[in-house]
């Protein structure tokens, strides 16, 4: 079983990317020159972090194993190891897509996340 990795998206962004038949990357991906993605561990203090408050996201969950030689882990946050996609993320690589919703607390609501 190949591991996951995941990116929250805006959904006007990510349906975008659909059409097109690959993600580019966020504002902020363009600014790092990188796609930034999460592991399973990762993905609930990245959504708190920078994107806190925002409605209409997507989790994406992307298999690496799809990714090659242009998946990079670098050190970031802490010193922790994150998956950087250093070319534009294939839909071929897309395993499934949910709603990111906000719940009553303000925090988004994650659906069960195999690593």
């Amino acid at each position: 079983m190949s591991k996951l990795i995941y990116k929250i998206s805006p959904a006007e962004l990510w349906r975008e990317a659909e059409q097109k038949g690959e993600f580019g990357g966020a504002p902020v991906d363009h600014a790092s020159g990188f796609i930034h993605f999460s592991t399973a561990s990762q993905v609930k203090e990245t959504a708190e972090k920078h994107f806190a408050g925002q409605d209409d996201l997507l989790l994406v969950a992307v298999d690496e194993d799809k990714l090659g030689s242009s998946l990079k882990y670098e050190p970031s946050r802490g010193g922790d190891l994150f998956p950087h996609l250093y070319a534009p993320l294939p839909m071929r690589a897309v395993r499934w897509v949910s709603p990111l919703p906000l719940g009553p607390d303000g925090h988004h609501q994650f659906p069960p996340l195999p690593s």
